[in-house]
């Protein structure tokens, strides 16, 4: 999981650079058609077959839809619109708001910290927001609500993946989930992909495009979604925390983000938030 967030940390600005050539549905498409190939690849290499589990169909068409095609879709758009240090402190909210979701639901055990981490951690979103100029700035206020919407999206990803039964595997299941979302984006890309002037895109985006699917996509969704399986949702997705101070420190140079004391300050809630979730009553 260490190793998930210095790659999804590093991919925020990655993918923001690339965002300034190639709009974001598109190369959203492009790197998810990668990286649901790489997996079929993998899988059919290491199981002999890419064939969905009769009694999960449906639940991973629907988990792949969720968490793949609306997911992806709102976070791009988001990311497009935001700074990549505001999009990754409003992504940490999501241990928080799985441990909430999931203990309403029975999945996880909810308690009072639970609760408490939840109100600071949306805190520290109002906060991150308002540093960025939210009350003048419709453009980011947008950007900043998409990616929000897309921490709800994760979370039901994250819980689904939970409730997966059948002797399926991690790689299986992680492959199948993308191939289902993966159409999906392909439609709301397709018009971004016949416009786009490849002719001008350069080692950068080749760059961003290898990065963000061999890496961010393929390796970290196979970690991430073995630890949800093993470990729990909550416990798996307390390591996000960390993202931030990846993110802001790879921006920094890359993109010219300096953080702020109000990102810094929101960025201490938040993390407390998730922090507290962790605490026994």
């Amino acid at each position: 999981m260490l190793l998930v967030v210095l790659i999804w940390g590093g991919n925020f600005a990655i993918v923001k650079s690339a965002l300034v050539q190639i709009a974001p549905l598109p190369f959203t498409a492009i790197r998810f058609s990668i990286a649901s190939l790489l997996l079929m690849l993998l899988l059919w290499r290491r199981e002999g077959d890419c064939a969905f589990p009769k009694e999960n169909f449906w639940k991973l068409v629907w988990l792949g839809i969720i968490g793949n095609t609306a997911y992806q879709a709102l976070f791009a758009s988001g990311l497009a619109r935001t700074t990549s240090a505001n999009a990754s402190l409003i992504l940490t909210t999501t241990p928080a708001l799985t441990a909430l979701i999931g203990g309403l639901i029975g999945i996880e055990r909810i308690s009072r910290n639970v609760i408490a981490g939840v109100g600071l951690a949306f805190g520290g979103i109002a906060i991150v927001m308002g540093s960025r100029g939210a009350a003048l700035s419709s453009q980011t206020l947008i950007g900043d609500l998409l990616t929000f919407v897309s921490v709800f999206c994760w979370t039901a990803y994250v819980l689904g993946m939970r409730t997966v039964s059948g002797n399926i595997s991690s790689l299986r299941a992680t492959t199948l989930t993308m191939v289902a979302g993966t159409p999906g984006l392909l439609l709301l890309g397709l018009p971004g992909l016949v416009r786009t002037d490849w002719s001008r895109a350069g080692g950068s985006i080749l760059f961003a495009i290898i990065y963000s699917s061999a890496l961010a996509l393929v390796v970290c969704y196979l970690l991430y979604n073995r630890n949800v399986r093993l470990i729990g949702g909550v416990r798996t997705t307390i390591y996000s925390c960390a993202i931030p101070v990846v993110a802001a420190l790879a921006a920094w140079p890359m993109l010219g983000e300096k953080p702020t004391l109000a990102q810094g300050a929101g960025a201490v809630l938040i993390v407390a938030g998730v922090l507290a979730t962790r605490r026994n009553d």
